[in-house]
């Protein structure tokens, strides 16, 4: 395990994949850590130097006091590659992960150099919507919207399984406080403006039964960027990583080759 110390915060993450490889990062959603990925790295071609970290408030990071910003968030991740000396990534970004991922090509365009807008938007629901949830686990913890989110999260046939009870577990384990932080985060952010400027390739994927970031939301904001392509991932909900590992990485690795990224 490795720990980055960028002063005010401390980032857990994790390299696989040779010193030299084509830099390729992940960042996660709301409520999960960097295990999200773990079905599909194996199924990624070979080469790759592959960047997985806990945002913080989340996993092994630390937990600074809550409320956080977007631009903390988008901080962190540029601190963070910076540290590790790293430039031209291709970055995915999941959720919350998205929505870093485009305040960070905004921000640093030397850092990234492709996109992957994973079931996320520009903007996510509403500030009353995200007020209502802060509110709700300050006072009663993340076990009181632990069902709810199973919903969004997956579909009916995988809610089904007995491997819910491992994201049920991992969610609810998360720290409160970053819970309720990075809620406040996505609360405060409206990223149209910013990503419509964007210039580089952007690859978007939405599943069609994602109760979180709907499909037509995922299309709305990759279609701010001229030239980005759209994938929809059928049967699956938020974290099609999961769902369908074997097709999300096929899809990745069929952008890496696109984008020259191997």
């Amino acid at each position: 395990m490795q720990i980055a110390d960028l002063g005010d915060v401390q980032l857990h993450y994790r390299i696989d994949g040779p010193d030299d490889g084509a830099p390729l990062v992940f960042a996660n959603s709301l409520g999960t850590d960097l295990r999200l990925w773990d079905e599909v790295l194996p199924l990624l071609p070979q080469g790759l130097r592959i960047i997985r970290y806990d945002k913080r408030g989340h996993g092994l990071s630390s937990c600074p006091p809550a409320p956080y910003t977007m631009g903390a968030l988008v901080s962190d991740a540029e601190r963070l590659l910076d540290h590790l000396k790293l430039r031209d990534c291709l970055f995915v970004g999941l959720s919350i992960g998205g929505m870093i991922a485009q305040g960070l090509a905004a921000k640093r365009l030397d850092l990234v150099r492709a996109l992957v807008l994973s079931n996320t938007g520009a903007k996510i629901g509403t500030r009353e919507m995200w007020a209502e949830r802060i509110a709700a686990v300050e006072a009663n913890g993340i076990e009181a919207l632990a069902d709810p989110v199973m919903e969004r999260w997956f579909s009916a046939s995988f809610r089904a399984t007995p491997e819910l009870a491992l994201w049920r577990n991992m969610l609810v384990r998360q720290p409160a406080a970053g819970y309720a932080g990075c809620s406040a985060a996505i609360a405060g952010t409206d990223f149209y403006t910013t990503t419509a400027a964007l210039r580089l390739p952007v690859l978007g994927i939405a599943g069609s039964a994602d109760g979180s970031t709907p499909p037509d939301l995922v299309r709305e904001t990759v279609d701010l960027v001229p030239g980005s392509k759209f994938h929809l991932m059928r049967g699956v909900g938020h974290l099609p990583c999961v769902e369908n590992p074997r097709d999300y990485a096929q899809v990745l690795s069929d952008f890496l080759r696109e984008t020259g990224h191997i």
